[in-house]
């Protein structure tokens, strides 16, 4: 983890950013030698919400045009 001073971080904001995304450090922003802010990478996550669930679920029958009418009338 680096730290580095607000001042310094605006002035050279876009390379900073470049070499956290290139090397994956963190930066710790200070503002008067106190910790304001930090810079990290993003992690690229495993799978999407969409498709996390590919490969686990079985669609059975016709889920667009089912008819559940039978099954209410039984409940009473």
């Amino acid at each position: 983890m680096t730290t580095l001073p607000v001042s310094v971080f605006k002035a050279k904001c876009l390379r900073l950013l470049d070499e956290v995304a290139h090397h994956g450090h963190t930066l710790i922003i200070t503002k008067r030698g106190r910790p304001v802010a930090r810079v990290s990478p993003v992690r690229a996550s495993a799978a999407t919400v969409r498709g996390s669930w590919k490969g686990l679920v079985e669609v059975r029958g016709d889920i667009v045009h089912f008819d559940a009418s039978e099954d209410w009338e039984s409940a009473g």
